[in-house]
């Protein structure tokens, strides 16, 4: 069993990471209160033009009774679309002893009419390694 302590520190969100699409996201330090803050670069687009590195922030659980990571949760705001993405996730070793973020999101891109605001929303997941040197 691992300890709350360890818990937190193995998976400090702090750092580079990529999901299994290629996308990148570096995470500033993690204040005390949990919030977080970034840029994520999306490997993927819908129109197929290339996103610009986007501004991402959100919250780390930093309280847990659980000897598993922490959770967390952040939004995407990216830069040059009329989308936002919203991410929750919970960080977890692997029986390799490495960092893996397991998330789900979901985007939600612009639409000209509320009658197609069925199509407005997307759903998917993402897995997430810490990027080594």
């Amino acid at each position: 069993v691992v300890s709350r302590l360890h818990a937190l520190e193995v998976c400090d969100l702090a750092g580079a990471w990529e999901n299994d699409l290629q996308s990148t996201m570096t995470i500033s330090p993690v204040r005390k209160d949990g919030l977080l803050s970034g840029t994520y670069t999306t490997a993927v687009s819908g129109s197929g033009k290339p996103v610009p590195p986007s501004p991402m922030s959100g919250y780390q659980q930093k309280t847990t009774s659980s000897p598993d990571g922490p959770t967390f949760g952040f939004t995407v705001n990216w830069a040059s679309t009329a989308t936002t993405t919203a991410f929750a996730g919970q960080c977890f070793e692997d029986q390799n002893g490495k960092e893996v973020l397991k998330t789900m999101w979901l985007l939600r891109d612009h639409v000209d009419a509320q009658k197609d605001d069925w199509k407005g929303t997307r759903t998917g997941t993402n897995v997430f390694t810490r990027v080594t040197k």
